[in-house]
């Protein structure tokens, strides 16, 4: 279904003269959207961020702040960054385009404006910007479901964010592409958000599990792929999640993967989890030192548990830093 189809396009104009104001009202009520407007850019400032808006139709040359400042203004924001904005304006040279790209504008419509023109652009940026915000929207309630879990399987915040941190600083040390760096990152925050499926009795056990619970905690990695699955953004974070307790040598879960057979990009995530869990103090035992991890880490290496040479680098990764 088209996102447009749900709710009229929402645009808001900032424009200092009142003559450019009204035909972008008639221009806006021929293509059926919804126009909030300001005269004054700061006025125009505090509109965006209330309304939050699908565009941002924004005139250059107005008095105390221009459109570039606003626009920089927005675009530094976290809470109105994603917002598309088109420059109306009547400058046209090089260095002007140059200086809006810089202050982060997503496009340009050149006065006179041609009417359907611009609500065609408009329309474009807006169906983008209402697909990035959904996709915004679950990748943060799928966090603060995460976070949730950890919190209760009595991980913090911290080790998450610790994850996020050494997992992507990991990834460029390796060299690996901007799109397996970012799967990094998220997996810090997502890797175990399939425990929400395990049962609390399980979860939050004192002591050794049997062999039952032993067997229903170890779904957890595939609840969790198949929680993130649906998401396109997340195909290349879903294999960390379920393969992050393979072991080198075919012994892990939940599929018994061996060697190379284990991708990557879990394989690297595995290390930096196993790197932190080591070093951290939890409530069943002290942090170990670096010296000591590695001791760890080595041992389990030789009894076929990790990536002898994906060891190797991470242990000059650690020491370099």
């Amino acid at each position: 279904m088209d996102v447009l189809a749900e709710r009229p396009v929402h645009i808001v104009a900032i424009d200092d003269e009142p003559s450019a104001i009204a035909v972008l009202k008639a221009a806006c009520e021929i293509a059926g959207f919804k126009l909030d407007y300001a005269n004054d850019p700061r006025k125009g400032l505090a509109l965006v961020r209330e309304q939050e808006p699908d565009v941002v139709l924004l005139d250059v040359m107005m008095p105390e702040l221009n459109g570039f400042d606003v626009c920089a203004q927005l675009k530094n924001d976290p809470d109105t960054h994603l917002i598309p904005i088109i420059l109306i304006t009547a400058l046209d040279s090089r260095d002007d385009r140059i200086r809006g790209i810089e202050a982060g504008c997503d496009d340009f419509v050149s006065k006179p404006f041609d009417r359907l023109e611009l609500t065609t652009r408009a329309c474009s940026l807006a169906r983008l910007r209402r697909l990035t915000a959904d996709l915004d929207d679950a990748e943060k309630i799928l966090a603060s479901i995460a976070k949730n879990v950890e919190a209760k399987d009595e991980n913090t915040g911290e080790h998450c964010e610790r994850l996020t941190r050494i997992g992507s600083a990991f990834g460029e040390y390796l060299g690996l592409a901007g799109p397996d760096i970012k799967a990094l990152a998220r997996a810090g925050i997502l890797h175990d958000i399939g425990k929400i499926g395990i049962p609390d009795a399980v979860l939050l056990k004192k002591g050794q599990l049997n062999p039952e619970e032993w067997d229903i905690m170890r779904r957890h990695p595939v609840i969790g792929a198949e929680l993130l699955a649906p998401l396109h953004s997340m195909r290349r974070v879903v294999p960390i999640v379920r393969h992050h307790h393979e072991s080198w040598n075919g012994k892990g879960y939940p599929d018994g993967l061996a060697g190379e057979d284990i991708p990557l990009i879990a394989r690297v995530f595995s290390l930096v989890d196993a790197f932190d869990a080591l070093t951290t103090e939890r409530p069943y035992k002290r942090a170990l030192s670096i010296e000591e991890t590695f001791d760890v880490l080595n041992k389990e290496c030789g009894a076929g548990k990790w990536d002898p040479e994906l060891l190797r680098k991470f242990t000059q990764f650690i020491m370099s830093r």
